[in-house]
């Protein structure tokens, strides 16, 4: 290596890692940068494993915004988190833990995680979980929430089964076949009806994306355990980590 790309090599390390550019930077001429952009060019082919610790170390600060976004949005929207009365409890509604699940009844991760849900309810009877409804996956999606808005409000009684038979079902989640969930389950498809025409759960869609912003929720099943944001379907030993530790040191994560 000629003496003068040492040098400029020294010098991409130093402005690098002080993230500014030194005024012998600006000066380069246009054989210099050439000779720079080969240098780098050359030490990349040689060294590739640095792009696999660029893009893990790009990964984990990314995440780390994420749970600090989602740690102060939190903080900042307790009550729209964990006491919507838009949203429907399970278990135990004096619960010593909160799971709050946001959910679209076309995501085929959710629909995975249903049994996670389910495990936890069976195994644990301190556990208060709450599902907050989040359709982002499309027309389909919104429409078969409205009809799970409409079951909520006429029949909350049937919702846990409804909630179960559409999210766990393998056909696509539309207004058809949500109706047809609650049909099965004995309800009345003209009230039904008649609840979505007088209350549409546009508002509070509306406030869930909102507040889904404020948290950072790109995708779904995004969970909230006690103070902490879960993204994707992480499975039922990982939630029933976090909710030992809250019980162990008041934190998901001790």
């Amino acid at each position: 290596m000629q003496p003068f790309s040492k040098a400029m090599a020294a010098l991409l390390i130093a402005g690098t890692a002080s993230l500014s550019l030194s005024t012998a930077a600006l000066a380069l001429d246009d054989q210099q940068k050439k000779e720079m952009g080969a240098f780098i060019r050359e030490y990349l082919i040689a060294n590739p494993e640095i792009m696999l610790e660029v893009q893990d170390a790009l990964e984990k600060k990314q995440q780390e915004a994420r749970i600090s976004q989602a740690a102060n949005g939190i903080n900042a929207n307790r009550d729209a988190i964990f006491s919507s009365p838009s949203d429907i409890t399970l278990g135990n509604p004096k619960g010593d833990v909160t799971i709050v699940e946001f959910f679209d009844y076309n995501c085929g991760y959710c629909k995975r995680a249903l049994s996670d849900m389910d495990e936890i309810l069976k195994n644990d009877k301190k556990v208060r979980f709450v599902l907050k409804e989040f359709p982002i996956l499309g027309p389909d999606s919104m429409a078969a929430h409205r009809v799970a808005n409409a079951v909520r409000l006429t029949a909350p009684d049937k919702y846990p089964e409804f909630h179960r038979k559409l999210l766990g079902g393998d056909v696509r989640a539309t207004e058809e076949t949500a109706m047809d969930v609650a049909s099965s389950l004995g309800l009345s498809e003209k009230t039904l009806r008649s609840s979505m025409e007088k209350n549409p759960n546009d508002p509070q869609v509306r406030q869930t994306y909102q507040l889904a912003n404020n948290l950072g929720v790109t995708g779904t099943p995004f969970y909230v355990v006690g103070n902490e944001a879960v993204f994707g379907a992480v499975g039922y030993q990982e939630l029933s980590e976090k909710i030992a530790n809250i019980r162990a040191c008041g934190k998901a994560s001790c």
